[in-house]
C-alpha cells in the first residue's frame, strides 16, 4: 500500500467513512456567566475505519495491535461548533494505534473553551446544560458519519470516575444524539454532546443570601427600638447600605443581558426595597411625634403666657374654663402620638405579613 492510498479517506465502496468519538470530561475547569463560556478539561477518544487489512499481520506474526506515526495516515478533520478556545492539555501524541478489525484510535486530552448559553434565572441553585458538536469541515453526511463509540450512561459512568475537581459544579449527566445541519450549503453529520452541570451554591448561600437574610431580621427587630430617638432611623439606614455592597457583588457575577431577572436578584431587591419602606415609615412616624411635642411646647408656652397676664382675682374667676381648655390641649396633643403608633403597629403587622408570603412563594419556585 503506497503512500497516496493512506493518505486518502478510507472507505468501503457505497457507503460513506465512519468515525467514532467519545469524550469524557475529567474536570471543570471554569464556568463564566459573564461571558456565557464553559471551560473543560475532556479526555477525547477518536476511532475511525482505516481499511488497513492488518489480519495478515495477524496470520504471520500474532500481532494484534501496534503504534505508527499520525502523519503517515489520514485522520479525521473534526471541528467543535462551539468552540471558542480548544488546546491540548498536554503534548498531543504523534502516534496513532491501528487495531486488528481495521480501525484506528486516536486518544487526547484537550482543554475546551466553549459556547454556553445558560439560563440563570434560579441562580445559585441552577443547573446548566452545555453542548458540545462535533462535525466535519468538508466532508458531507455522504461521505463522512459521526457517532459515539459508547452509550451515553456508560460515558457519564466513566466520566464520574475521571473527574478530579470537586470545585463549585457538579457533573450530573453527559448525553449524546445525532443530527443534521447545512453548513456552506452542503448536509453534514453532527454527533452532539450535552453535558449537564449543577452548582453547589453554599458559597453563595454564605455570602450573599443568609446575610440579606439577616438583615431583614435585623430590620423587624428594629421596629422594637424607640421610635422617638435618632438610633433607629441610622440603624435602618445602615442596613440598607450594607445590601448595597452586597448588591454589587451580585452584580459583577451575574450577565448584564440576561432575559429573565434572576431570582437572587429579586430577593436583594425586594428586601432592599422593604427596608426603604420601613425607613419611609420611621420618618414618618418620628415626624408625628415631633409635631406632638411642637404642639405641647406651643400649649405650654400659651399657657404661661396666659397665666403670667392675669391677676390674681381674674385667675380666680377661670379656674374651671382652664382645666378644660388644659384637658382639651392633652386630648389634641396625644391624639398625634396615637397616630404614630397605630401607623407603626399596622405597618408592623403589614411588613411581617408581606416579608412570610415572598419567602415562601421565593422559596417554592427557587428550590423546586
Amino acid at each position: 500500500m503506497n503512500n497516496m492510498e493512506t493518505y486518502m479517506r478510507p472507505f468501503i465502496d457505497g457507503y460513506p467513512s465512519y468515525v467514532f468519538v467519545d469524550i469524557y470530561v475529567t474536570s471543570i475547569v471554569a464556568v463564566n456567566e459573564k461571558t456565557q463560556s464553559l471551560s473543560t478539561q475532556v479526555k477525547m477518544m477518536t476511532a475511525w475505519y482505516n481499511g488497513l487489512p492488518l489480519w495478515m499481520f495477524y496470520k504471520r506474526c500474532g500481532i494484534t495491535q501496534f503504534h505508527a506515526n499520525k502523519e503517515m495516515f489520514w485522520t479525521p478533520d473534526l471541528l467543535i461548533k462551539e468552540s471558542i478556545k480548544t488546546e491540548y492539555g498536554t503534548t498531543p501524541s504523534p502516534y496513532v494505534q491501528l487495531e486488528l478489525w481495521e480501525f484506528s484510535i486516536s486518544i487526547d486530552i484537550l482543554t475546551l473553551t466553549t459556547a454556553c448559553s445558560m439560563d440563570l434565572y434560579k441562580f445559585p441553585f441552577d443547573t446548566q446544560t452545555c453542548s458540545i458538536t462535533f462535525h466535519s469541515a468538508v466532508h458531507t453526511r455522504e461521505e463522512l458519519e459521526i457517532d459515539s463509540l459508547s452509550k451515553a450512561q456508560f460515558i457519564t459512568k466513566d466520566s464520574k470516575k475521571l473527574f478530579e475537581a470537586q470545585g463549585e459544579w457538579e457533573l450530573l449527566l453527559i448525553d449524546t444524539s445525532r443530527v443534521n445541519g447545512t453548513f456552506t450549503g452542503l448536509l453534514q453529520d453532527l454527533l452532539v454532546y450535552q453535558i449537564t452541570i449543577k452548582r453547589r451554591p453554599l458559597l453563595y448561600a454564605i455570602n450573599i443570601i443568609i446575610p440579606v437574610f439577616f438583615f431583614l431580621l435585623l430590620d423587624v427587630a428594629s421596629f422594637f427600638i424607640e421610635a422617638s430617638g435618632p438610633d433607629k432611623l441610622s440603624f435602618k439606614v445602615t442596613l440598607l447600605l450594607a445590601i448595597s455592597v452586597l448588591l454589587l457583588i451580585l452584580n459583577d457575577t451575574l450577565p448584564s443581558t440576561a432575559d429573565r431577572i434572576p431570582l437572587i436578584g429579586v430577593y436583594c431587591i425586594v428586601i432592599f426595597s422593604l427596608i426603604g419602606i420601613s425607613i419611609l415609615e420611621t420618618i414618618l412616624v418620628n415626624y408625628l411625634m415631633a409635631k406632638d411635642a411642637e404642639e405641647k411646647s406651643a400649649a405650654l408656652m400659651e399657657k404661661t403666657a396666659a397665666v403670667s397676664g392675669r391677676d390674681d382675682s381674674v385667675r380666680n374667676e377661670q379656674i374651671l374654663p382652664d382645666s378644660v381648655r388644659d384637658e382639651n390641649e392633652v386630648q389634641i396633643s396625644s391624639f398625634w402620638i396615637r397616630v404614630a403608633r397605630i401607623t407603626d403597629v399596622a405597618f408592623f403587622i403589614f411588613y411581617i405579613i408581606t416579608v412570610v408570603v415572598f419567602l415562601s412563594v421565593l422559596g417554592k419556585i427557587w428550590i423546586s
